[in-house]
């Protein structure tokens, strides 16, 4: 199978003052085509570190990354921005919604920015928002949804850029549970309707229940990488 993120001996240290912590300590990982995946393990197992070192938001000490073959480690900050935008789509506990623009423009706001002609970009969003049960809130505010709806945009943003990867950053953080188990579940949906990778990091046991792998970090290192039918 077609591996999309590979990741070779990855390393972070943060230093405050003469205290060092090895955030991450020589982490090998692939995540193939396809997979529902979930980085797991407790506070400062270094999971948030792993999951913005793969999305190129932040630089590991050693050890590379690639998406789709190409080395993500290696890339001025100007290509890696560009590469983000047209390859990785996000998921964040917060919704990260702009509040002045409607459902239809926050979802077509990452086309807009990849030149996808508008006809496309509203066919698109029209799509979308039909799977994620949104049909005919197209022009309403972030504020006149609730938030699980929001978390629906921002899966709906995530998906219609067509990026290689979606990575979800505790996305069920603010949700309860009856609204997080059916997000969870409209997500896995898109995952085997349209083949696409999503990537979690989490300490919600729901996330973990619903991922078909599961790996736990402890201590920067990979403590258990499980396979699930």
């Amino acid at each position: 199978m077609e591996n999309v993120i590979r990741i070779d001996k990855v390393s972070k240290i943060y230093r405050t003052g003469e205290v060092t912590v090895d955030a991450l300590k020589e982490v090998s990982l692939t995540i193939a085509k396809g997979e529902f995946s979930a980085i797991a393990g407790p506070s400062g197992s270094g999971k948030s570190t792993l999951l913005n070192i793969v999305s190129g938001l932040d630089k590991p000490d050693g050890g590379t990354v690639e998406l789709g073959g190409r080395a993500m480690t290696a890339m001025s900050a100007s290509d890696l921005s560009d590469f983000r935008r047209d390859h990785i789509g996000f998921i964040f506990q917060s919704y990260n919604l702009i509040p002045v623009l409607t459902v239809e423009e926050n979802i077509e706001y990452v086309m807009l920015l990849q030149g996808v002609p508008k006809n496309e970009r509203r066919e698109r969003v029209a799509k979308i928002l039909t799977e994620v049960g949104l049909d005919g809130m197209q022009k309403r505010l972030p504020i006149h949804l609730s938030g699980g709806q929001q978390q629906r945009v921002a899966v709906a943003r995530a998906m219609v850029s067509r990026p290689d990867i979606i990575l979800a950053d505790e996305p069920t953080a603010n949700l309860d549970s009856k609204t997080a188990d059916a997000l969870l579940d409209m997500m896995q949906e898109l995952n085997e309707k349209h083949g696409v990778t999503f990537l979690f990091s989490t300490h919600d046991q729901m996330i973990m229940d619903h991922a078909r792998r599961l790996i736990t970090l402890r201590d920067g290192a990979i403590f258990s990488d499980e396979v699930r039918g």
